[in-house]
Parts: structure tokens; C-alpha cells; sequence
């Protein structure tokens, strides 16, 4: 039988399998306090870590005890006012009551939370957990490849960047091992056959010198073998493997008009970070094209698509023009993946709805791999929405969904990009 022991120092990081046993075990509770927690937090601190609370009753642990019932003595330490036999009374006090300082419910039931803390990349990882881009395929498979390098074993040949220590070493010991083991029983032997000699009462000093030079020799023979030799070396091996690639891209449109109040615009930025972040955290080298639009649609960069506080009328199908054109210009849809999100809170001139909706059907949907419309109001539907509502029935790329609280941003958003079942 082999054992094996395992004497590597602990690291800083001792406890990161058990906290991400942990994470498994309880990631539905984690997943709750998480889709919880990111309605509280702020737009500029929404790419942070958090610190999430579970119930207590939710990681309750089995273990094993004495069950009740039997036969059993007790003994008491400091017990001077009871004897066997003797009968307790119940203590005193109405239901749910205690001495405790704790808070304590009006039915007498509570329970305590456990407070965790995840890290930034867990958060994220917990937040977009069974995302993705809705329709993504692999464009242009025969003509654009990109190459990769790739782990492909060890060789005997490289350059002293790739040498790979441990496998060299451990070639190094196989080497040893094979080329001084039959010496080394030898020396063994000449060693105890020397001992014997010694031990007699008038040693063969003839004997005793030739055994002393045999071992001698033997000794050098084994020091000779060197502790790593050139044949030894192995390097790590790479080569280039050719991929294909997806090009994507992500137009973000949102309505800044004046309709569009402040907290109903903080909103929409908190859908379109969630966004971003998703984008960034999932795939790479996704572009993002950002426009804003009143009355006029203008194509800017993320710091003013986020922080401008241009406002004005109330146009929507300008920003679609716009994002028409640039399609045409810049993306082609046979090499590209193209998306769109539109945020608006639905008011638009009554005439501009229907045209938003020819727009939408006639030269964007049938390009694009898919695009998502929120409403945020809390008022009924405007006509923007009852025009969009059409264009579900005829394209299954096209999705809409309202908005009325912070609290529904995040459902919506895993809602518009849940992953699709194979």
C-alpha cells in the first residue's frame, strides 16, 4: 500500500475550497440575496462585491445526538438543592417571553441570518449565471480564423523560457535511479562482507584493502552519474491552433427626451450597466455602439451616453434611422452579430410610433440577431408599445418587456437574456 502526505505549506488562500463548497451548496439562497441586493445599490457601485444575507433555518447543518427518551442519569456539577426523585417546577413567565437582550418577534418565532461575503468575480459570476446573446452564430467560418496557442505536451527541444522544471526533475530521478540502483546493492553487499571480515579476530588485512578499493571505486562510480544531464530537459509545447471567430455587436439605444425624469433615466442606465458588464464579463471583443436620442439621435461615446444631461422633444424613430445607417455602413450582417436594447419610457409623438414600427420591420429585425425593448413608466402602455406588440406576432427575434420598479430591472434583463435550451 502507498501514502501519500501532502506537505505544501498552506497558502493565503487555504479556505477557498470550502467557500466554494459553500457557494454550491447554498447558491440558490446566494442567487436570491443576490437578484435582492442589486436593486438596493447605486449605479456607481453596482460593479462591486456584496455581502449577502442567508436565513439561518436555510444552512442549518445534520448532526448527529442523543435522542430523547431512556434511561439515563445525570450528574450536575454545583448541585445543592435538588436530590433524585425530586420534581421541577416550571418556570415562570408568559408564552414567547424571555430575559434575553435580543429582538424577539410578536408570534415569539424568529431566526438569525448568516451574513456572507462574496467577492467582486463571484458576485458577477453569481449575476450572469445562465446568460447569453440570444441567436449568436459563428460568421465567415471559411474566411476569418484566429490562432491560438495551445498546451500540446512536452518536448526534448526548446527555448530555457518553456523548460518545465518539475518534469525535467522528475527525468532527472528516473535517470538516477536506473544507472546507480545496481551499483548501490552492489556497494551494500561489499559493505556487509566488509563488516564480517572486521569482526573476525585476525582480519584477512589483504582482503580488507581489496574490499576498501572495491568500494571505494563503486563510491565514485555513483558520484560520477551526474544529478541532471541535458538529456533530462523537457520543455512545454505549444502550437498554434486556428479557431473560428464571432464578431458581435451590441447597439445601445436610450431616450433622454424630456419625458424621461430623472430617476426613470437612472433606470435605464442601471438596465444598460447590467449590460455592459454582462457583455464584458462573458465574451470579448464585443462592440458597443451607444445612442441617445431626443428629437435628433446622436451617436456618442460611454462617458456621455452615461452622464450627458442633454434632454429635449421626443422622436424615436431618429435613433432607429441612425442605427439603420450604421449597420449599412459599418457591419456588415454576413460577417457580424447584430443587437440592439432600446430603453424608452414609451411616450412619442403619436404619427412617429407607427413609422418607429416600419422602420423596425422593413430594416433593422430582419438584420439583426435580436433586440430587446424595455418600457420603464409606471403608466399604461403607450403607443410605442402597442405598435412594438405587432411586431411580435411576425418576428421571433424581437422581445419587449415593461418596467415599473428598480426592483424589476434585474428579472427582466435575466428574462430578455436567458440562455436558450439546445
Amino acid at each position: 500500500m502507498a501514502h501519500f502526505i501532502d506537505r505544501r505549506l498552506n497558502g493565503k488562500n487555504k479556505s477557498a475550497v470550502n467557500r466554494q463548497r459553500f457557494i454550491r451548496r447554498y447558491k440558490q439562497q446566494i442567487k436570491q440575496a443576490v437578484s435582492d441586493a442589486i436593486s438596493k445599490r447605486s449605479v456607481t457601485d453596482i460593479n462591486n462585491g456584496e455581502k449577502v444575507s442567508i436565513p439561518g433555518k436555510d444552512i442549518t447543518e445534520p448532526f448527529f445526538h442523543q435522542g430523547q427518551g431512556g434511561h439515563r442519569e445525570r450528574v450536575h456539577p454545583g448541585n445543592d438543592q435538588f436530590s433524585p426523585g425530586d420534581k421541577i417546577k416550571r418556570p415562570q413567565g408568559g408564552q414567547g417571553s424571555g430575559s434575553g437582550q435580543g429582538d424577539a418577534s410578536a408570534d415569539g418565532e424568529g431566526e438569525d441570518e448568516f451574513v456572507f461575503s462574496i467577492s467582486k468575480d463571484e458576485y458577477l459570476d453569481l449575476l450572469f449565471e445562465d446568460l447569453e446573446l440570444p441567436n449568436l452564430k459563428k460568421n465567415q467560418l471559411d474566411k476569418l480564423m484566429q490562432y491560438k496557442n495551445v498546451r500540446a505536451g512536452f518536448r526534448s527541444e526548446g527555448v530555457p523560457t518553456n523548460i518545465d522544471i518539475v518534469r525535467s526533475l522528475q527525468g532527472s530521478l528516473a535517470r538516477r535511479v536506473a544507472m546507480t540502483a545496481g551499483k548501490k546493492r552492489e556497494l551494500h553487499q561489499l559493505e556487509a562482507k566488509l563488516a564480517v571480515i572486521e569482526a573476525e579476530a585476525v582480519p584477512d588485512q589483504h582482503q580488507l584493502m581489496a574490499l576498501r578499493e572495491q568500494i571505494t571505486l563503486l563510491e565514485k562510480r555513483i558520484d560520477a552519474v551526474p544529478f541532471i544531464d541535458s538529456f533530462d530537459l523537457r520543455f512545454r509545447n505549444f502550437q498554434k491552433r486556428p479557431e473560428p471567430t464571432s464578431k458581435a455587436v451590441m447597439f445601445c439605444l436610450m431616450d433622454v427626451s424630456g419625458s424621461m425624469d430623472q430617476p426613470t433615466k437612472d433606470m435605464a442606465k442601471r438596465f444598460y450597466i447590467l449590460l455592459y458588464m454582462f457583455l464584458s464579463r462573458s465574451y470579448k471583443n464585443v462592440e458597443v455602439v451607444y445612442i441617445r436620442h431626443h428629437t435628433q439621435a446622436k451617436e456618442v461615446d460611454e462617458q456621455e451616453f452615461f452622464y450627458s444631461q442633454e434632454t429635449g422633444g421626443t422622436i424615436v424613430s431618429s435613433a432607429l434611422k441612425m442605427m439603420a445607417e450604421i449597420v449599412k455602413d459599418r457591419y456588415d450582417p454576413a460577417e457580424w452579430n447584430i443587437y440592439a436594447a432600446q430603453a424608452s419610457d414609451g411616450d412619442n409623438w403619436a404619427d412617429d410610433s407607427p413609422q418607429c414600427a416600419d422602420i423596425l420591420a422593413k430594416q433593422i429585425l430582419p438584420l439583426v440577431r435580436y433586440y430587446a425593448y424595455i418600457e420603464i413608466t409606471p403608466r399604461p402602455h403607450q403607443s410605442l408599445w402597442l405598435e412594438y406588440e405587432k411586431l411580435q406576432q411576425s418576428f421571433d427575434n424581437f422581445a419587449i418587456q415593461p418596467i415599473r420598479l428598480v426592483a424589476d430591472i434585474y428579472p427582466v434583463f435575466r428574462e430578455l437574456f436567458k440562455k436558450q435550451a439546445a
